[in-house]
């Protein structure tokens, strides 16, 4: 493999012509879509129309004119992107909101059982929503219960309420097999929830035919909806009429602007809201997905991969770079848009590869971990990030000072 074939690849990619819609520096490598997408042009333009136009000069009427119905909007945008059919997703809140009121559903809909199951490495806002809800209901009523991955399927049992696990691991990239772990809690009498922050719109997704019963998701990583976009809610249809969740806000109400005295729970999905939305965020996320609506998430998971491999491929082949110990899965159907490595100094790389131009990022203690965004990564930036890499760590560039001071943000 030579830069050049990799120049080849990019020529002969699909999914080429998408990276034109991102707004991306020149002379940037941006490795990091696996924690906050690109800028698409397309947000530019609503913003700036949402602004001036809606805001500016619609004022109070652009509640009714553009934007009461955007939760409905842009959750039915999002529902094919997870393999969701009309009227089972919401945009609304952040994930960790999102979790909360989908785990205390979870215990309604699963009466006499307790227990919240997950793996201990899981991502830590969703342990933390899990450990909040304990802690305010008392372990009687719900109990977090955290195993490593390996023994998941064990511990499933007549006291498991809802399995609750992130699809893509964030530390390491491993990839559930998430219908196979559904219908293993559905045998054991459980329910699930997936936080797909890591995976959606990146790869496939079928929650309807893989029969979940709960998810959410972040608008912010790889659907590009800007820093904070609003989070998505997804109950499978079945469910939707048997629970009221916690946090009943009045967007939630069946009749908002009926200020009633007493909580009456919307229709379907509107019953997942809470406070007012931001509009400025939905109407972000909003265009952002409009870019979705002629891409094959087949071709994406498969570009995906390819870029992944080339990437592991590329740095195993690199002696200079043997100091780096393969965190993810080396088989890609193991492991989800992202290359995660190990090195006691990996914060330290991380920044003098920003300094080089080439966007990473780091997770504590010790990983690099290099994010591959299909719709506008492109496969001689993967070779061009091995040879920064390469340089800094045979010039022991990052042992420099200024690289060892950390930021409040990783």
């Amino acid at each position: 493999m030579t830069r050049q074939d990799c120049i080849a690849l990019d020529a002969a990619d699909p999914l080429r012509v998408h990276r034109l819609q991102f707004a991306l520096p020149d002379n940037l490598i941006y490795l990091d879509g696996n924690s906050l997408g690109a800028l698409p042009h397309v947000v530019v333009e609503r913003l700036h129309a949402t602004l001036s136009q809606q805001w500016g000069t619609d004022l109070i009427r652009g509640w009714n004119r553009h934007w009461i119905d955007l939760p409905t909007v842009v959750g039915e945008k999002i529902a094919p992107i997870i393999g969701a059919a009309p009227g089972q997703v919401i945009c609304a809140d952040s994930t960790s909101v999102n979790l909360f009121k989908l785990l205390a559903a979870a215990l309604q809909l699963n009466p006499g059982r307790t227990v919240i199951l997950s793996q201990d490495d899981n991502f830590p806002t969703d342990l933390y929503m899990a450990q909040g809800l304990s802690a305010l209901v008392g372990e009687a009523r719900c109990e977090l219960r955290q195993v490593p991955e390996a023994q998941l399927l064990n511990s499933l049992n007549a006291d498991t309420a809802v399995l609750l696990l992130t699809q893509v691991n964030f530390r390491n990239g491993r990839c559930h097999d998430l219908q196979a772990l559904t219908a293993a809690a559905h045998r054991a009498g459980a329910l699930v929830l997936w936080d797909l922050s890591h995976s959606a719109g990146a790869m496939p997704i079928h929650l309807d035919s893989w029969h979940v019963d709960l998810a959410v998701g972040c608008g912010y990583k790889f659907l590009n909806g800007g820093p904070g976009a609003p989070a998505y809610v997804y109950v499978a249809a079945r469910h939707q009429a048997a629970v009221i969740q916690p946090l009943t806000g009045w967007m939630g109400h069946a009749a908002p602007f009926d200020f009633d005295q007493d909580y009456a729970p919307g229709a379907g999905m509107l019953r997942f809201l809470c406070g007012t939305p931001s509009i400025l965020g939905l109407s972000a996320l909003d265009a952002a997905l409009d870019l979705w609506a002629d891409i094959d998430l087949e071709q994406v998971r498969l570009k995906s991969q390819q870029l992944g491999q080339l990437f592991i491929a590329l740095v195993a082949a690199e002696p200079t770079l043997g100091v780096l110990d393969l965190l993810s899965p080396a088989v890609a159907d193991s492991r989800g848009s992202q290359v995660c490595y190990e090195h006691q100094a990996g914060y330290a790389m991380v920044q003098a590869l920003a300094e080089a131009g080439v966007i990473a990022d780091f997770r504590a203690p010790n990983i690099l971990r290099f994010g591959f965004s299909p719709l506008y990564t492109q496969f001689v930036d993967v070779w061009d990030t091995v040879v920064q890499l390469t340089s800094l760590v045979s010039n022991g560039t990052y042992q420099q000072p200024r690289f060892q001071q950390r930021g409040l943000v990783t």
